[in-house]
């Protein structure tokens, strides 16, 4: 489909190993190895993952320790990093600069949306992009996406020229009718589109199951949760690339294992997962990714993501736990839920679409009384 892309499964560099706020390059070199001799070679980054260091990472761990040629390399435009058409080039040579590259295999307009896609358009960003590409410097040209599936048809009609579209899907995001998962693979198998899967575990909510969900999975004595999550996502057809952000070497040799020699999942695994999914569904548990886009941009300084899952966990485990962890680790310092003052800045980037000021009055009445 695409020149020198070996499997099917991708290093997603949004979540690396880290060691006292510092990416664990020791750690990265090793899951590195690992990933490339085993036939893999597909890395994902954009600049604002792990606040720039991500990049920085990949060139130190990656770039500096193996030939151009090894591996596939993507990056992202994203639009807090530029106001204006003028700003779009810059941004794009210094990515390249930072990552030590001389091109990009593939650049995505990062976390195109209704919203996202006119300041795109404002900026004329698609149209330099495509320059760039003619000039060598992105091999190919490429969307991620979230929104409705009509803005994704919409998006992809205007810009046919798209070479494949980066989508969140996973079993328990499949049928939603908020995250559309479904139809906007369907959106994208209409136009003959190329899939990249990110959160194909949503944010390792599907690794770290509720024991109810667990048992499901248990019963099938095979694979981890991970497995039947990512091996779920990779079975369409059309899917391109499965996307997965590792952070120490146990899962990404779990992940080689069963990636390796690809199996898409049989009937009995499929009705787990179904199972799995009811259970999901019954418990009303927050359903948050952990990407920590609403964070960045938080005048509070709240910690969203750990917020919702102190209440994730109150609710799965009943216990005090989730207590202790929101008053003396979480907010210790400040960054109540409480503290909220309902600008809607995080709800305006949440990629879950989630009504995350309603749901922080619910995590302050949770744990704060």
């Amino acid at each position: 489909m695409f020149d020198n892309v070996r499997k099917n499964f991708g290093f997603g560099c949004m979540r690396l190993p880290m060691q006292g706020g510092e990416v664990d390059y020791a750690e990265f070199n090793k899951m590195i190895d690992a990933f490339i001799e085993n036939g893999f070679n597909y890395f994902d980054t954009a600049h604002g993952y792990l606040d720039g260091k991500s990049e920085i990472a990949l060139r130190d761990c990656l770039v500096s320790r193996y030939p151009r040629e090894k591996y596939i390399l993507t990056n992202k435009l994203t639009d807090v990093y530029f106001n204006s058409e003028s700003q779009v080039r810059p941004f794009f040579e210094s990515q390249l600069k930072i990552c030590g590259v001389d091109y990009f295999d593939f650049y995505l307009m990062h976390a195109q949306s209704e919203q996202v896609f006119s300041h795109f358009k404002k900026c004329r960003a698609y149209e330099q992009a495509l320059e760039f590409k003619k000039e060598g410097k992105i091999k190919h040209f490429g969307i991620s996406f979230h929104d409705r599936a009509e803005v994704l048809d919409r998006i992809l009609t205007e810009y046919p020229q798209i070479e494949a579209v980066q989508i969140q899907l996973n079993y328990v995001d499949f049928d939603d009718p908020v995250v559309q998962s479904k139809k906007c693979y369907d959106v994208c198998r209409r136009h003959n589109k190329p899939v990249i899967v990110m959160e194909p575990v949503k944010g390792g909510n599907l690794v770290n199951l509720p024991r109810e969900a667990k048992k499901y999975i248990d019963v099938l004595k095979g694979g981890s949760p991970a497995s039947y999550a990512i091996r779920f996502a990779a079975g369409f057809d059309g899917i391109f690339m499965v996307l997965s952000g590792m952070s120490n070497m146990e899962q990404m040799l779990d992940n080689i294992s069963y990636m390796k020699d690809f199996k898409p999942l049989d009937e009995r695994e499929m009705r787990a997962v179904q199972e799995v999914c009811g259970v999901f569904k019954g418990m009303n548990l927050i359903p948050c990714t952990a990407c920590r886009y609403c964070t960045a941009g938080c005048p509070k300084r709240i910690s969203i993501p750990d917020l919702f899952e102190c209440l994730n966990t109150k609710n799965i485990y009943h216990d005090l736990n989730a207590d202790y962890y929101y008053r003396e680790v979480h907010t210790k310092t400040g960054g109540k839920a409480s503290e909220c003052i309902k600008c809607g800045k995080c709800e305006a980037v949440c990629p879950q679409h989630l009504p995350i000021r309603n749901l922080l009055l619910d995590v302050a009445k949770e744990f704060e009384g």
